[in-house]
């Protein structure tokens, strides 16, 4: 008989033990964020809603703004396909504090639960096509740990495609979720500067 699939929650809970302090942490829409709040709410969490695929490139953009502090990016694998061109510019850019954990359920769970288009698809070969640093399949909670432990060493970027069943019990997190106060809360935490925009393009930044 095979080994049971870790739970989200399984890899959730190694990924707080491994995390480095100053380590800051996206996740996608629905239970991607709900669940990491309720294992390790934070304010150097940024929690996406309603917003499909849209996790990796702006853990991308973060990564490249904040190049002395590690990055930690939780994505679906029904965000990625949605999104591909994000993986692509991953590997461009190549920032080396770039940490992706691909959650791989082969559904789109915040959604309805509609399966992926390409179910059982090799992330992580994709990932190394795509000129990442390292790009893994995990199968276990022991292999995440050993592969947290060496990643967020090392220089990025790099992947883990972990593989799960679907969670599609909508998980209740422990603080109200709010587009808004994410963003200002997060941008407290690492010290952004704010940014007023102006008509007719351009804006003005202003400290926090």
């Amino acid at each position: 008989m095979s080994r049971a699939l870790p739970e989200r929650k399984d890899y959730y809970r190694v990924l707080a033990e491994c995390l480095p302090k100053k380590a800051l942490v996206v996740t996608a829409l629905g239970n991607a964020s709900y669940l990491w709040a309720v294992v390790r709410e934070a304010p150097e969490n940024f929690y996406f809603e309603d917003a499909m695929g849209l996790a990796l490139p702006f853990a991308l953009g973060l990564a490249v703004a904040r190049p002395e502090r590690r990055v930690v990016v939780v994505e679906g694998d029904g965000g990625l396909l949605m999104h591909m061109g994000a993986l692509v510019s991953v590997g461009a850019v190549a920032p080396r504090n770039l940490t992706i954990l691909l959650v791989q359920n082969d559904v789109h769970a915040a959604s309805g639960v509609q399966p992926v288009t390409s179910a059982g698809l090799d992330l992580a070969a994709l990932g190394r096509c795509m000129k990442l640093r390292r790009a893994d399949n995990v199968r276990s909670t022991e292999a995440l740990r050993a592969a947290l432990v060496a990643v967020l060493q090392e220089d990025g970027p790099s992947l883990l495609a972990l593989a799960t069943e679907p969670d599609v019990d909508v998980v209740a997190p422990p603080v109200m979720f709010d587009p808004v106060a994410t963003k200002r809360r997060f941008m407290d935490a690492i010290g952004a500067q704010g940014y007023v925009p102006t008509m007719f393009g351009g804006g003005v930044l202003v400290d926090p």
